[in-house]
């Protein structure tokens, strides 16, 4: 009689028990987040104006800009290549003077006016990850571009 009972025991023990892993709560995996990307010597391609999605016609280029760590800024708006000054002594501040460009068309000239437009309206900057918000005095964004990592 006593054999009975210590198996029966024994099975509701083994039924009941469970694994250390399974009764522990485990803390979720921590959220990674990418460190932002750097302003200066940053490969920066436009993909939005005024709050728009930029489309690039076929045989053109992305329009892009780089900001060098000499205060030069110098990019292509799509038809032609551009180049001037920038200044940002101030963190968030961004402010560009009157670029130099060549004068060729393109399909997306309209683009590459505007784009160069947004650039002379900028007075400030946020970056978040791999994007580049440029605002202007009302700190309305006025381009968002991301970072294109070369290799």
């Amino acid at each position: 009689m006593r054999l009975p009972l210590l198996l029966l025991t024994l099975l509701a023990t083994a039924c009941n028990t469970r694994p250390a892993q399974e009764t522990t709560s485990t803390p979720p995996p921590s959220a990674r987040t990418a460190p932002d990307a750097q302003l200066r010597e940053t490969h920066w391609v436009l993909r939005q104006l005024a709050g728009q999605p930029v489309t690039v016609p076929a045989d053109t280029r992305e329009a892009y800009l780089t900001l060098r760590a000499d205060g030069t800024a110098e990019g292509n708006g799509s038809c032609n290549r551009f180049r001037g000054s920038y200044f940002s002594e101030k963190p968030g501040e961004l402010t560009f003077t009157p670029l130099m460009s060549t004068r060729m068309s393109c399909p997306a000239i309209a683009t590459e006016n505007a784009f160069t437009g947004a650039l002379a309206q900028a007075r400030a900057y946020r970056i978040s990850g791999d994007t580049l918000r440029i605002l202007d005095a009302t700190n309305t964004a006025v381009a968002r571009l991301e970072a294109v990592y070369l290799h």
